[in-house]
């Protein structure tokens, strides 16, 4: 395959995604108001006036079409299977989206598809490059960490989802910096063209989704995205493990595989401790995400996202830039600069409420 070849199938998947995605939505919205398919406002929630919510349905749509169309499944066997997780996870999120699923029926969903991705299309880590002394990974061991992976990564994209444009900018920044690391080693390049099919696709559904949002992604979106990311992430971490000709090996790629999608994993991980020491649900939602604290401290929807994007794009920038330091110390480094952001969303969040509440 020449490299016009290449680069042509990675311009074009992501065009055929990203008009596949832009001109599904008016329908899409249509359809919805016609059946009365909207979120309903509620002290909880952020937005103030009826949205539709499955704007998921045109990412879904946007991506399949596009990679189906423009990758080569002779070279990447597998993506019969991701196809089928991504349908799964599609039917659970219409659902949850329509009609609204218990925390533990939409898991079983999430867990069905992790599990087609890791033992249909044996698509799992195999490896901790050393960490914590450990190697290859036993097969039973790799399988069941390989769906734990993919169920965490699904969740931190699927709580992220709060505020308008956020889930779909962070999708693209990831999927933008997965699409360019597979872009220069992946030897046949199919999952650089996966990569931009999303990107086109998101960046499709966000000119809908920008304040103010005439559609939501819905569960179906956020969810889509998140399965994505973690096929992405481990298919990362396998490219380094298995050296080829045109591969870069990095002892440092699982931690270079998360960084990507660091902030969302680890917004997930705080608010799941912050909900289990107050004794709650880990899955009842609440107002303690970092979008958030911005919201609190004055920011609009956009800035909040705008600022979150940055940071996002802030710890990839820095985790490359260290990629030889090792895992320890590029995930030492990021989660000390994620707390003391985090310490300082906190600290001004509590300081604005104070200033409004003696106001």
């Amino acid at each position: 395959m020449s490299s016009w070849d290449i680069e042509y199938n990675i311009l074009f998947a992501f065009l055929t995604a990203f008009f596949t995605s832009l001109f599904s939505i008016p329908p899409i919205i249509n359809i919805a108001k016609l059946k009365k398919l909207y979120d309903e406002p509620n002290p909880r929630k952020l937005h103030h006036c009826r949205t539709p919510t499955l704007g998921g349905i045109a990412i879904l749509f946007g991506f399949i079409f596009s990679m189906s169309f423009w990758t080569n499944f002779a070279y990447c066997w597998h993506l019969q299977y991701v196809v089928t997780a991504c349908i799964v996870i599609a039917v659970i999120g219409i659902k949850d989206d329509i009609v609204s699923l218990s925390p533990i029926k939409k898991f079983i969903g999430q867990l069905v598809a992790a599990t087609i991705i890791v033992v249909w299309s044996d698509l799992r880590i195999v490896s901790w490059f050393g960490i914590f002394g450990i190697q290859d990974l036993p097969f039973l061991i790799s399988v069941t960490f390989s769906i734990f992976t993919i169920l965490v990564i699904i969740n931190a994209f699927n709580f992220i989802d709060g505020i308008d444009g956020l889930a779909a900018s962070l999708g693209i920044i990831s999927s933008i910096a997965y699409g360019i690391y597979f872009y220069f080693f992946d030897p046949n390049f199919q999952h650089a063209i996966l990569a931009f099919s999303l990107t086109g696709a998101l960046i499709g559904f966000l000119y809908y989704n920008r304040t103010p949002a005439k559609i939501f992604m819905g569960d179906t979106g956020s969810m889509l995205i998140g399965i994505i990311m973690a096929m992405l992430a481990i298919e990362f971490i396998n490219l380094n493990y298995n050296s080829g000709i045109r591969v870069i090996r990095h002892t440092s790629a699982p931690t270079l595989a998360m960084s990507i999608i660091f902030l969302p994993l680890f917004d997930v991980v705080r608010v799941i401790i912050i909900r289990l020491v107050r004794g709650r649900s880990p899955f009842k939602p609440d107002k303690n995400h970092l979008h958030h604290l911005l919201l609190n401290m004055g920011f609009s929807h956009m800035k909040a996202t705008l600022v979150l994007t940055l940071f996002q794009i802030l710890l990839i920038t820095i985790a490359f830039l260290l990629h030889f330091k090792g895992n320890y110390w590029i995930g030492f480094i990021l989660l000390i600069i994620t707390l003391l952001f985090t310490w300082y969303l906190f600290t001004q969040s509590k300081k604005a409420l104070k200033q409004k509440n003696e106001g």
